[in-house]
């Protein structure tokens, strides 16, 4: 019996109506390609600053991709097919990372270049999504979920490794690394005035710098934390060290949301928004595509790209 030519093409018509495409691969942003809107201008600017600070480090690149949805196709094709064309991490090294989030499909993954896959096992990236970022997801925290994934696969690139407890732990010998006991170098009262007016004078002038800054200041206020915390020994000792810590972290958002109400600070951020730059202090800061930085370019995203890395579908997905 031939087959009628007739019934071949209507079936034929009605599977290609049915199928559906491939999810075309958005365009690199940059280290951060925030297409589902997930992150705030802050958090897009930190994540970005982080990832290309260890990527300056290790060489590895690191990037986000936040989408809406994918369609009918697997976030394991998806995300190997945006990897190849990204062509993330460096030729030859194949060091790269995909780290992306599908919020309406509720679905993610951590994709792995062969580079890495040694280091950034796939057990390992299942235990970044299955503890680190899924409770936050499934509580509504995209932000969060998104920044420690993120952190984590940094930690885990850099050294670190998840006890059985889920915590990031530094490798190397931390024998006597504990601060008990430790009241700051002996010193005469002038010697510490000196050293005090240095320490305090630099990380002063760079806190100063970042209260008064939109977006790349929240940058800063991580980025100060352990000046505030060791530096300050040497010139007021333990104890005085721990009070400067509890007063930054307590004054430096305060003081930063008090200016936000302020007409300089609300005209710098309309500035950066509008023109992609602002003058704070006589300083010049040029903005990404959200948050800010300065002005030589140490928070853009502008003209990244990957460097002609692959991946051979190493990682892990996960749900929500």
């Amino acid at each position: 019996m031939k087959a009628n030519p007739i019934i071949i093409l209507v079936i034929a018509a009605l599977l290609s109506a049915f199928a559906v495409p491939d999810t075309d691969v958005p365009f690199l942003t940059g280290r951060v390609t925030d297409n589902a809107y997930l992150l705030s201008a802050e958090t897009h600017s930190l994540l970005t600053d982080s990832l290309k600070a260890h990527e300056m480090r290790t060489t590895n690149q690191v990037v986000i991709l936040t989408i809406p949805a994918i369609g009918g196709e697997s976030i394991e094709e998806y995300s190997n097919r945006v990897f190849n064309e990204w062509k993330l991490g460096q030729q030859g090294k194949d060091n790269g990372v995909l780290i992306i989030v599908v919020p309406d499909e509720r679905r993610m993954r951590i994709e792995v270049g062969y580079g890495l896959e040694g280091i950034l096992t796939d057990l390992t990236a299942s235990r970044i999504i299955q503890f680190v970022m899924t409770p936050k997801f499934r509580d509504g925290d995209y932000e969060g979920g998104i920044v420690d994934g993120a952190l984590a696969v940094i930690d885990i690139l850099e050294g670190g490794y998840l006890d059985e407890g889920l915590a990031f732990v530094e490798t190397g010998d931390s024998e006597g690394a504990g601060l008990s006991g430790l009241d700051g170098p002996d010193l005469t009262i002038t010697e510490r005035i000196l050293f005090g007016a240095f320490i305090f004078g630099i990380i002063g002038l760079f806190t100063v710098f970042g209260i008064m800054t939109p977006g790349f200041g929240w940058f800063l206020y991580i980025f100060l934390i352990p000046f505030w915390a060791m530096f300050t020994i040497v010139a007021v000792g333990t104890k005085g060290a721990l009070v400067c810590l509890i007063s930054y972290l307590i004054l430096y958002p305060g003081a930063k949301l008090f200016l936000n109400n302020s007409e300089w600070y609300r005209k710098a951020k309309t500035d950066l928004k509008t023109k992609g730059k602002a003058s704070i202090g006589g300083f010049t800061f040029a903005s990404g595509r959200s948050g800010s930085s300065w002005s030589s370019g140490g928070g853009s995203s502008g003209g990244f790209s990957g460097g002609g890395g692959r991946s051979g579908g190493g990682g892990s997905s996960g749900s929500w």
